[in-house]
């Protein structure tokens, strides 16, 4: 199949959900012979790469703004696919959705496929206009294409009884493997199993301050493990206020360690030997970040919101979400647990078994398979 993919940023992936997505199932499908194009903003992506892993990557332009930048690429990304024969169009994320319809009325031959990876409208760092907009991308991405995925059960739901659509379950997966290794924590002066880890863009909706506020808090108090620390990896995206609202917040404390982005051999080891993973978020799509600490056999304690929960089907740790009491309490009483390692063997096999990206990609083929074949949307495979 010839397939292009509309609406990420860019591979290979430096950070963000949608574009480790992409990145995974993109590269594995072009390892299989699929002729698979990548249309990646020149902010983004090194211009001087043309393919990535067998991936073709097509470099276009942006306006790079907070609000521009996503859909000046997307619209540019739509009308250079008019003019390419494509098998499957496929676009990421309700933003760029806004413009799947282009494809569907005028590209009549090829198969539209959009992935819904968020409610994007709920996240706090959109002010009202751009709410409205991402609204009507949710709606259009639930409804023009010719299928529509989710990544969870509980997207599946929502959508079905708000616009009626049928929609197929494909979750994310994880690709970092656990690294017995510990030469890259000396940069930080980390001991295994002495820090807890929040790995994140650090954008407010993901809630970082909240696990601040809560480190700091049971610190005073002397309720944490002796010589215990808090890692936060990651860096912001268009919220450079918020970043550095929370270094200031932790600022004074050399127990509170901002690492910013980091990737291979050094993330691997700070999931490996982390104590405890915590995801304080007042929402999400499936957190990657999540699944790569399973994968790396780390027990988590997620935020009760229904995307960090049932990616673990009644294993890991919760809190109420949005209260730092509630986070502190069940922080303490995790961190001190006997039962944290047990919970890390568990957490691992689910992820080993549900969560691996060969298996997510031969998901995505079948479907797309299926869709071409006029079988519809949802066939066998389909989560219910």
């Amino acid at each position: 199949m010839n397939i292009a993919i509309i609406g990420h940023k860019g591979i290979p992936a430096r950070a963000g959900g949608v574009e480790r997505h992409v990145e995974e199932v993109a590269v594995r499908m072009a390892r299989q012979g699929h002729a698979v194009s990548s249309y990646v903003r020149n902010n983004y992506t090194d211009r001087n790469l043309a393919a990535y892993k067998g991936v073709r990557l097509i470099h276009l332009p942006s306006i790079g703004t907070k609000h521009l930048d996503a859909i000046s690429h997307t619209l540019l990304s739509t009308l250079h696919a008019l003019s390419r024969s494509y098998d499957i169009v496929h676009f990421h994320s309700i933003g760029p959705a806004t413009l799947c319809w282009i494809i569907r009325l005028l590209k009549r031959r090829s198969t539209l496929i959009a992935t819904f990876h968020s409610r994007d409208y709920l996240h706090r760092k959109w002010g009202l206009p751009a709410r409205l907009y991402l609204r009507m991308g949710e709606y259009l991405i639930c409804t023009v294409p010719h299928a529509t995925v989710v990544l969870t059960r509980g997207q599946q739901r929502y959508v079905r009884d708000t616009y009626g659509t049928d929609t197929d379950v494909i979750p994310n997966g994880y690709a970092i493997q656990p690294d017995p290794g510990i030469g890259e924590l000396a940069a930080w002066d980390l001991a295994p199993k002495s820090y807890i880890l929040s790995v994140c863009r650090l954008i407010p909706h993901k809630g970082v301050h909240y696990l601040i506020d809560a480190f700091m808090q049971l610190e005073d108090e002397g309720r944490l493990p002796a010589g215990m620390r808090l890692v936060i990896v990651g860096s912001g995206f268009h919220t450079d206020d918020y970043e550095r609202q929370l270094h200031e917040r932790g600022c004074g404390r050399p127990s509170i360690i901002f690492t910013g982005t980091q990737s291979g051999a050094a993330l691997a080891q700070l999931y490996s030997h982390a104590r405890l993973f915590v995801q304080p978020s007042d929402s999400e799509g499936l957190s990657i970040a999540l699944l790569e600490a399973m994968g790396c056999g780390v027990a988590p304690l997620v935020s009760s919101i229904p995307e960090n929960t049932e990616p673990l089907q009644g294993l890991g740790f919760t809190f109420t979400a949005g209260s730092v009491d509630a986070l502190k309490n069940r922080l303490a009483e995790t961190v001190n647990s006997g039962d944290v390692p047990a919970m890390g063997r568990k957490v691992q096999e689910l992820a080993e078994r549900d969560y691996n990206w060969d298996g997510i990609t031969g998901r995505y083929l079948r479907l797309y398979a299926r869709v071409r074949a006029g079988a519809g949307p949802c066939g066998p495979e389909k989560t219910t």
